[in-house]
């Protein structure tokens, strides 16, 4: 066929695209808002999701999990509506990725935070457990995204999304772009992870005055997380050991996100008074930022199978966490030239071996960092809980909520930390627990 007769044949149309959203006043939108209806009568006998918030109180994990449960299947059918395959190989991934999450910590404080405030009727229950699973679908965006920027291979003791679509597609293409191919595909589903979230919020039923401040926290929280990876990505470029700026972003990057958001959420849905919902979130503020530090410490001296993550890879990565950049510090001010050395050495060294990360364990160790931020964590957790404690809360809740925020920063490692050589005087990791996942 020549090239004007190719031209001159009318292009085979396109398949129609299905529209996810009825035009407004349709009849198939009507029909639409019918099914709702009636679907909420079912969800409100506790067949579908449970509106008793006793019921919830019992099990707050599990009516996360339900609520989540409804959200994925009404995105799943909608995936499968635009394409089969997309659905299948994306938004089936996103979905078993936000199933297999940890322990709901996030969305927990959102329920309880809730309950503290005074909350509990149905239309209050029903928010707080659809936007607990809007947080886990927020907490799966930031997970997929920071394994790709961190070149993480492992998650929750599994291979990381990016790594599991590499590994399936590795038959079919060269190890570079199956490798690409799996970064490129963990980005698309860590966006709609956030693209869904960001629909269980809008689609929530409330009232104008609950509508406005839930908005505006889910609004500065996505920015502030946001905010608070970039500070850290650029400190591990630039090699940062500021002590400063490695606070300032583990406060965007954790302490907000992770348990202050959360609680402000809760007492937002409850309409609870400005000073309740100050008090909360400056208890919020010190558990988040004592919450991170926990987390920097578990990094090196936890166990894998207790944090579901190999150890050292702040370390191997050079993140610009409070922990390292206090231990230059000290290492510096101490003249302490063999400390300084192996931290040097193995801040930002991918290779860095089990032999050398006991090096830096010691080094921590030495120069009194590990201790140091142990004790910020003791002082901050002190100080989060004053701030509790000063809140106007119902009693019964208040004391879940209280516990929850402890176990926060309480270290992980049900066992002793992996062996080192240190002096027996050295401070180590107390207590037992475990707090969700940190980011």
């Amino acid at each position: 066929m020549r090239r004007t007769q190719a031209k001159d044949q009318p292009a085979a149309a396109p398949p129609p695209v299905p529209r996810l959203v009825a035009l407004s006043g349709s009849s198939q939108r009507r029909r639409r808002a019918d099914r709702a209806a009636a679907d909420a009568a079912h969800t409100l006998d506790g067949s579908a999701l449970a509106m008793d918030p006793a019921a919830v109180d019992a099990d707050v994990p599990a009516a996360i999990g339900d609520a989540l449960e409804q959200v994925l299947a009404d995105r799943l059918t909608r995936a499968g509506v635009l394409d089969a395959e997309f659905a299948g190989e994306l938004a089936e991934r996103v979905a078993r990725f936000t199933r297999e999450g940890g322990k709901r910590t996030r969305s927990q404080l959102v329920w309880w935070s809730m309950r503290a405030c005074g909350g509990g009727d149905e239309p209050t229950t029903s928010a707080a457990l659809r936007i607990g699973a809007a947080l886990e679908l927020l907490q799966t965006c930031a997970l997929v995204h920071d394994d790709v920027m961190d070149g993480s291979a492992v998650r929750r003791g599994r291979p990381a999304l990016h790594t599991d679509v590499r590994d399936s597609c590795s038959a079919v293409a060269e190890p570079a772009r199956a490798a690409r191919f799996g970064e490129a595909v963990a980005v698309l589903a860590g966006d709609l992870a956030l693209v869904w979230a960001d629909d269980v919020v809008a689609e929530t039923a409330l009232d104008p005055w609950t509508a406005t401040a839930v908005r505006g926290v889910w609004s500065d929280m996505r920015t502030e997380m946001v905010a608070g990876q970039f500070l850290d990505l650029q400190g591990q470029l630039t090699g940062s050991r500021s002590t400063e700026q490695a606070l300032r972003a583990a406060h965007l990057k954790s302490a907000l996100y992770s348990v202050e958001r959360p609680l402000a959420l809760g007492a937002a849905v409850a309409g609870a008074d400005g000073r309740t919902t100050r008090a909360l979130c400056s208890a919020g503020r010190c558990v988040g930022m004592a919450f991170q530090l926990r987390d920097d410490l578990e990094d090196v001296f936890g166990d894998p199978r207790h944090t579901g993550k190999s150890c050292g890879g702040d370390i191997r990565e050079g993140k610009p966490t409070y922990l390292a950049a206090l231990a230059v510090a000290r290492a510096e001010a101490a003249a302490d030239h063999p400390a300084l050395e192996v931290l040097e050495r193995a801040l930002g060294n991918e290779d860095l071996s089990l032999e050398g990360l006991d090096e830096v364990r010691e080094a921590l160790v030495r120069t009194g960092a590990r201790a140091a931020v142990e004790a910020k964590i003791e002082r901050l957790s002190a100080r989060g809980m004053r701030h509790f404690d000063g809140a106007l809360l119902d009693p019964d809740a208040a004391g879940r909520l209280r516990g929850l925020l402890t176990a926060q920063v309480t270290s992980r490692a049900a066992d002793d930390p992996p062996a080192v050589s240190r002096p027996a005087s050295a401070a180590t990791t107390a207590g037992s627990g475990a707090p969700g996942a940190g980011r």
